[in-house]
């Protein structure tokens, strides 16, 4: 197989590759990215390309598969970016793959795309997919969704694979995810066992999360055998506070759904945090999946628990991990956090 991987140096595509690289049915992997990485893998080759306006036709002639990764979680402050990166880049993709003949599209889709849901009832991938509005991200993932729907009905010969993962870490992703999420106040040496004084127990927060290799390994039973469809996507335990606080050695303290809403909404207006407050609803809102589809159609299984993957990402967030691509870059410690601010919280790119 010929595999494109579009979103190829961030936290799953990296993880991607390089299970590609190991797999003897794959023959040559091309990484498509926005920026090239100084990271170098056998059998790949880097392809620079923005989803949102360069031609990608060319870059998907003689591909057996395309794997649509890329996603851009930043501005926050600007919608209208994110829309052109994601659901018109999405579209492009999609067009691209259906005009260079590709035969299987696997896509990046998530729990974020879900309609709000039960937490304590776990919902299969019948569970309709609609987003919830207040957040930008899943308004995007919901609306590519029902790109998806058109495009299966116009390219039946095109086998679709939609895979929808929960929250996904690795020890490498953490700094970038401290860039997109946390922000430049989040304290590298505070963030391990012992040094955190409690976690907030908000009513209604249970995540589930998975590792970025078992990710990986997911996409790449799902390009190796003759599957369609949806996939959920998550490793066990379902988290709770009381997990979080067990791993960092804290305490739990309730906190209600609106004062952490209004805390959020606060750092985000006052440019200290880059995520916006709709996340926080969105996380709220978001049901626990289902993943026996995933492990009987598939046969696809976690090596890691979801602690495992948590753990990961308080271990990368202390020691400032990351590697040689551009959105996983390592934390270059206050001269960079300083960029962060005078770029914009919430604009880093």
């Amino acid at each position: 197989m010929r595999v494109v991987v579009v979103g190829a140096t961030g936290n799953v595509g990296t993880s991607l590759v390089r299970a590609l690289a190991t797999d003897d049915d794959v023959s040559s992997i091309v990484g498509v990215a926005r920026r090239r990485p100084g990271w170098r893998v056998d059998r790949t080759e880097w392809r620079q390309a923005d989803v949102a306006r360069d031609e990608l036709t060319p870059i998907f002639d003689g591909a057996d598969a395309v794997v649509h990764l890329a996603w851009l979680f930043q501005p926050t402050r600007d919608a209208t970016v994110t829309w052109r990166a994601n659901v018109i880049g999405s579209m492009r993709v999609f067009r691209a793959a259906a005009e260079a003949g590709v035969p299987t599209l696997v896509h990046a889709s998530s729990v974020g795309a879900y309609s709000p849901g039960p937490k304590d009832t776990p919902v299969d991938e019948s569970w309709p997919t609609h987003g919830y509005p207040g957040a930008a991200y899943g308004r995007e993932k919901a609306y590519v969704e029902r790109v998806l729907d058109v495009f299966e009905h116009d390219h039946p010969g095109v086998r679709v694979v939609r895979m929808r993962p929960g929250f996904i870490f690795k020890r490498q992703a953490a700094t970038e995810q401290r860039r997109l999420f946390g922000g430049p106040l989040v304290p590298r040496r505070l963030v391990k066992a012992g040094r955190v004084p409690f976690v907030p127990d908000i009513p209604g927060l249970r995540l589930q999360a998975l590792h970025a290799d078992d990710a990986a390994h997911a996409y790449r039973l799902a390009l190796t055998r003759p599957v369609r469809g949806a996939f959920n996507i998550a490793a066990e335990p379902v988290l709770g506070a009381s997990d979080l606080a067990e791993l960092l050695g804290a305490r739990t303290v309730p906190v209600s759904a609106g004062l952490a809403r209004a805390a959020v909404a606060a750092g985000w207006h006052l440019r200290l945090l880059p995520a916006a407050p709709g996340l926080l609803e969105l996380a709220l809102a978001l049901p626990v999946m289902k993943v026996e589809r995933a492990r009987e159609v598939l046969g696809w299984t976690p090596a890691y628990s979801a602690k495992d993957a948590i753990r990961e990402l308080f271990e990368g967030l202390h020691d400032g991990d990351g590697m040689d691509t551009p959105p996983l870059a390592p934390d270059a410690g206050p001269v960079a956090r300083v960029r962060e601010f005078a770029s914009g919280v919430g604009a880093w790119p």
